[in-house]
C-alpha cells in the first residue's frame, strides 16, 4: 500500500510540472496573440507573466489573462512604443557600421549593448507588473534590478537567444517559447525577490 501511494505521489509531482510546462507554452500563444498591435507587447507579456503567477497557486485563466492585458495595454503601449524607438536608434547604429563612419563601431557595439540591456530591463518590469502599477517606475526599478543581478540578466538574455534562434529556425516554434522566456522571467524576479 506504501509503494503505490509513492508512486501515486510521483506521478502527481510529474503532472503537476508538465501542467505548468504546458500552461507556458498556452501562454506563449496568448502573448503572441496579444502582441499583434506591435506595441503591445510589454502590455501582453505582464499580463502572461501575471497569468502565469497564479498559474503556481492554481488560480486564474484566459479571462484573468485578457483583463490584465487590458490593464496593462493604458500605459504599456508607451513603453512598446520607446521600445520600438529605441530598436530605430540601434538599426541607424548598425548602418553607421556598415556605412564604415569613423567612430561607426564603437558606437554599434555600444547601442547594441544598451538595446541588449534595455530589453532584459523590460521584461524584468513586465514580469512584476501588477494593476495599477506605472510603468516607468516599473522600469526604473527593473533597470536597477538588471545591473544589480547579472546572472539574473543573463539568463534572460539566454531566454531571449532561445526565442530568436528558434524564430529563425522554425518560425512557429517562437510563439510558445515566448511563454518559456514569460516564465524565466517571473523566476528570475523571484530568485531575486527570495535574496
Amino acid at each position: 500500500m506504501a509503494e503505490v501511494r509513492v508512486k501515486a505521489r510521483k506521478e502527481s509531482v510529474f503532472a503537476e510540472r508538465f501542467a505548468v510546462f504546458a500552461e507556458c507554452l498556452l501562454t506563449g500563444v496568448w502573448i503572441a496573440v496579444a502582441s499583434l498591435g506591435v506595441v503591445t507587447f510589454p502590455a501582453a507579456f505582464a499580463a502572461g507573466a501575471r497569468h502565469l503567477r497564479r498559474r503556481t497557486g492554481h488560480e486564474g485563466g484566459w479571462r484573468e489573462f485578457v483583463g490584465d492585458f487590458r490593464t496593462a495595454v493604458r500605459g504599456g503601449w508607451l513603453a512598446g512604443l520607446a521600445g520600438w524607438v529605441a530598436a530605430g536608434l540601434v538599426w541607424v547604429d548598425v548602418q553607421a557600421v556598415r556605412a564604415g563612419l569613423p567612430g561607426g563601431p564603437f558606437v554599434g557595439v555600444v547601442g547594441l549593448f544598451a538595446l541588449i540591456g534595455l530589453v532584459v530591463a523590460g521584461l524584468r518590469a513586465a514580469a512584476v507588473w501588477e494593476p495599477g502599477a506605472a510603468w516607468r517606475a516599473l522600469l526604473a526599478e527593473a533597470g536597477r534590478r538588471t545591473v544589480l543581478d547579472p546572472a539574473g540578466s543573463f539568463l534572460l538574455v539566454g531566454g531571449v537567444v532561445l526565442l530568436v534562434c528558434s524564430a529563425l529556425l522554425i518560425a512557429p516554434l517562437a510563439v510558445p517559447v515566448l511563454g518559456a522566456v514569460a516564465a524565466a522571467a517571473v523566476a528570475v524576479e523571484e530568485r531575486y525577490r527570495r535574496r
